[in-house]
């Protein structure tokens, strides 16, 4: 049911892209220091339990501002990163695909065997587009027909490599980087396409020699860092949510603190602007290696349609789906192609994209490779009828539904079938709305 107002201040859930590799890295380090995040989900709770299960973690406390701060005693050494221990050991990995794919890579470090499982939605995500480049490099990886469970035996002397994916995936690049640390000589990784910098910029921080030049990454080694305090900032991606509810209901003023400002995750502001919505950026400097800042949005004229292709789904691959809300709403028609991708995340997000906007009622086609949406001004009252938005436990698909309800997209009120997965990357979701409401 459409709000009749919306106002206030969130300071929403840690980025969990920044999250896990402040945690992982740290892990690889030489000596102690702590990571400071807010509101961690369920993905980075499986992070937190890895490096706990490694011997990593030593003690979890509660800031001033209520952060959790978590101390970390690295298993490396200056001149060499290495995750602790070298027994077996099994990580559950969750809902997690980004840990799963950093974590074989992190894993050749160590000179035990690692096996990494996951649920049943991460079982069926593809595991081989980090196998094989490892084992390119030397590294001893299996997989189950491509899927978890990942196996890696470590301690292999492994090869520095120029790698040329086939796709431009920041998960795959960060595991190959992670396991060149222990290589000799420049490790280098080229993407058809750009990706987050989130990895570069956190060894950068650490010490890593490595540059980025357009889209190659290198890596020299081998290489280890000294470990650092890192304070992670909050993910613009859970932020995304808010900033479309903003743009399209007609009496909203919202404002995101301490929200993770890397140009690499901004492509949601910069869409939404080329659509017409008022927001406000205020750059409050770096926290560690990463900008941070305030955000603000706020009501305006209707929404104008947009057509992304592949440079613009690179800097928004997990906004989409709540991107398509905004176009739900917004005037004429909207496209997404080169998405491929969307269909091998937690679900295929483009099935259940369009299968949703539909049950609201909005005019809305699948596309191969994304979808074509004709959008209709908001409600601003309730509807005779409600639907039911099918999620397979996706928590962006959840979250998207869950906000077009507020904001009175499409003909009919709805329910999403399963709230809850949207603990995965944003605890306290309905708290937030609540705030809002």
């Amino acid at each position: 049911m459409p709000a009749p107002r919306l106002r206030g201040t969130l300071h929403l859930p840690a980025d969990k892209s920044i999250a896990h590799r402040a945690l992982l890295f740290t892990a690889m380090g030489h000596g102690t220091a702590t990571v400071a995040m807010h509101r961690p989900g369920a993905d980075v709770r499986s992070t937190i339990a890895a490096i706990a299960a490694l011997g990593a973690l030593t003690t979890q406390s509660t800031g001033d501002d209520g952060a959790l701060v978590l101390t970390i005693a690295g298993g490396g050494r200056s001149d060499s990163a290495a995750l602790p221990g070298s027994d077996p050991v099994t990580l559950d990995c969750g809902n997690s695909g980004t840990l799963m794919r950093l974590l074989t890579g992190a894993a050749t470090t160590r000179a035990g065997r690692t096996t990494l499982t996951g649920d049943a939605s991460l079982s069926t995500r593809p595991m081989e587009r980090v196998a094989v480049p490892l084992r390119a490099m030397g590294a001893k990886v299996t997989t189950s027909d491509g899927h978890a469970p990942v196996v890696v035996d470590g301690g292999a002397h492994l090869t520095a490599t120029a790698h040329s994916l086939p796709v431009a995936s920041a998960q795959v690049l960060g595991a190959i980087a992670l396991a060149a640390v222990t290589a000799d000589g420049n490790t280098t990784i080229t993407t058809p396409g750009p990706t987050r910098d989130h990895t570069e910029r956190l060894l950068t921080f650490l010490g890593a020699p490595v540059t980025r030049e357009d889209h190659a990454t290198t890596l020299t080694g081998p290489t280890g860092w000294e470990c650092r305090d890192i304070t992670v900032p909050a993910d613009p991606s859970a932020a995304a949510f808010w900033l479309v509810t903003g743009a399209i209901h007609p009496d909203a003023d919202i404002t995101l603190a301490d929200v993770g400002l890397n140009p690499t995750r901004t492509g949601i502001i910069r869409i939404l602007e080329r659509m017409g919505a008022r927001i406000d950026v205020t750059p409050a400097g770096t926290v560690g290696p990463e900008p941070a800042g305030t955000l603000r949005v706020r009501s305006g004229p209707r929404l104008t349609a947009v057509d992304l292709t592949a440079d613009d789904v690179a800097d928004v691959i997990d906004e989409l789906p709540v991107l398509a809300v905004a176009m739900a709403a917004a005037s004429g028609t909207s496209t997404v192609r080169d998405a491929a991708e969307l269909r091998v995340k937690e679900s295929d997000r483009i099935a259940l994209t369009v299968a949703g906007l539909r049950a609201l009622g909005v005019d809305a086609e699948e596309l191969p490779d994304g979808w074509r949406i004709t959008g209709a001004p908001v409600r601003a009252t309730p509807s005779a009828t409600r639907a039911v938005v099918a999620t397979a436990a996706d928590h962006r698909i959840a979250m998207a539904f869950t906000v077009a309800n507020l904001a009175g997209v499409g003909t009919t009120d709805c329910d999403v079938d399963d709230l809850a997965c949207a603990d995965v990357s944003y605890p306290g979701f309905l708290d937030d709305l609540g705030a809002l409401t």
